[in-house]
């Protein structure tokens, strides 16, 4: 019998655990299994109920620094992050966990699913632009930078401050999530031999060596825009600018001057300091919607250089009907309002360019769509026409329901809208047949058969003498008047 040699099996090849992401759309609620982001900034997913080979997820280390800068730079580079919410699992256990969270989304209550926020995986760098892509994002959405610990309360103490006054001033909050304080500070700097008091704007940022350093933004009476500023050198157009809106309107390379690093970024005034502040514009987000009218891909790119841009027909809070300029603040690193801002002609294009667009506007036919709303056949028949239409179903930022009237101008192929019906407000405008005789009597001092002699003013809806005293008064003659002496 011959010796058989048993040769020793071969190892099987064994993959190292991995983390990979999840992905929650806050907007539709879907669960989904993340693959990657595309070369435009959209997020590559799929449903964890598809049959996909596991080699499709996204793979990650989580160990330490490599993890919290590649996380840092996948979000950043993400379009609209603010829809999305994103969760670190096991790879393992990837598809099971989705289907799971997805179950458990559908079944809890609002209150329950803010409990989620504490297992949401979010950037250690809040430079980022986490919860940039909507318009009312402000410092009450940014996530906490700092904590009150890590300030220097002893540097504070010598400018009169400590933790209890912030907190009373509401400067507090803002500080530790990384933004100037909303007002001016007063502060008192005692340097032994002399007392200097000063309002100020406070700020915290962290030093290269991981301290925090406190930083007073004092008053200047006018930005020095004649000197350059990080390596740009302000035009007159620049200045004229800053001045009128507090933004400078495009987007210029700045240096670092540290590192000697080209950054393009835009230019804002503090319009509380008058200092001049620069934000990156790759961290620069614009909303998908602005108050209820959604923007195309030019407005967004219009925002994105740093331009202004007039929208009409927006729906405040109180859900009426506005209009107004908006455009990136760096100072605020958000799209804001400018109210003051009345001329129309300071958005982006210049005047060539807006009459080339007002004769392509007067060929552009009446929109089958309002605001996400598909008019049908019969409505469209009549907005197309020119004649008022009725609409409802139409959905806020905030979804809400809201209706109205929508009107199109032919001349300028521009939709109007409006919550009450225009004929009715002309209508409204107009005395009412009852009240002609007393506005002509009354008002403009014109008399008929039935009221030239009465001198008491008649009574609202009165066309005639209201008793015999009155028809008495009327068939006397009228004395002659003396007339007044001037």
């Amino acid at each position: 019998m011959k010796d058989e040699t048993i040769k020793p099996q071969e190892s099987p090849t064994i993959k190292l655990a991995a983390e990979t992401l999840l992905v929650l759309n806050t907007h539709t609620n879907e669960v989904e299994m993340v693959k990657g982001i595309d070369k435009d900034g959209n997020l590559q997913k799929f449903s964890p109920q598809d049959k996909n080979d596991d080699s499709q997820l996204i793979r990650i280390d989580k160990q330490g620094d490599i993890f919290s800068n590649f996380f840092s730079n996948f979000y950043r580079q993400l379009k609209n992050p603010s829809d999305f919410s994103f969760f670190i699992i096991s790879e393992y256990d990837a598809v099971n966990t989705a289907k799971d969270l997805q179950q458990y989304i559908y079944q809890a209550s609002p209150e329950e699913k803010k409990m989620l926020k504490e297992y949401e995986l979010v950037p250690k760098n809040i430079n980022n632009p986490k919860n940039k892509n909507t318009m009312d994002n402000n410092t009450e959405t940014q996530e906490y930078r700092f904590q009150p610990e890590q300030i220097d309360w002893k540097t504070m103490e010598k400018f009169g401050l400590n933790q209890q006054k912030l907190e009373k001033m509401d400067a507090m909050d803002t500080l530790l999530r990384g933004f100037k304080t909303n007002t001016l500070i007063p502060i008192t700097i005692n340097l032994g031999t002399a007392v200097s008091k000063m309002d100020v704007r406070l700020s915290l940022q962290a030093g290269d060596t991981g301290e925090v350093a406190i930083h007073l933004h004092g008053i200047r009476r006018e930005p020095n825009l004649n000197m350059k500023f990080l390596g740009h050198e302000f035009s007159e157009e620049d200045k004229k600018n800053l001045r009128e809106t507090g933004n400078m309107g495009r987007v210029v390379d700045l240096i670092n001057p540290k590192t000697d690093e080209i950054i393009p970024s835009v230019i804002s005034r503090d319009r509380l300091t008058n200092e001049l502040v620069a934000y990156r514009a790759e961290y620069m987000k614009i909303p998908d919607e602005i108050k209820g009218i959604p923007l195309d891909e030019h407005q967004k790119q219009l925002l994105l250089e740093g331009k202004p841009l007039y929208l009409e027909g927006m729906i405040s809070k109180k859900g009426e009907a506005f209009d107004a300029t908006v455009q990136f603040n760096a100072d605020k690193r958000y799209v804001e309002f400018l109210f003051n801002n009345n001329q129309r002609q300071s958005q982006s294009q210049t005047q060539q360019e807006e009459a080339t667009q007002q004769i392509q506007n007067k060929d552009a036919e009446a929109p089958k769509v309002f605001r996400g709303k598909e008019l049908d056949d019969s409505q469209y028949e009549k907005f197309k026409a020119g004649q008022t239409v009725y609409v409802d179903g139409l959905v806020d930022g905030k979804g809400k329901e809201y209706q109205g009237y929508i009107t199109f101008n032919t001349e300028t192929s521009r939709t109007e809208f409006s919550f009450t019906h225009p004929n009715k407000l002309r209508d409204k405008a107009q005395p009412a047949e009852n009240h002609k005789t007393q506005q002509a009597v009354n008002s403009d001092g014109k008399t008929n058969e039935a009221t030239k002699n009465i001198k008491k003013p008649l009574e609202s809806k009165q066309q005639e003498p209201a008793n015999k005293q009155q028809e008495k008064s009327q068939q006397r003659k009228p004395t002659k008047s003396r007339g007044n002496k001037i």
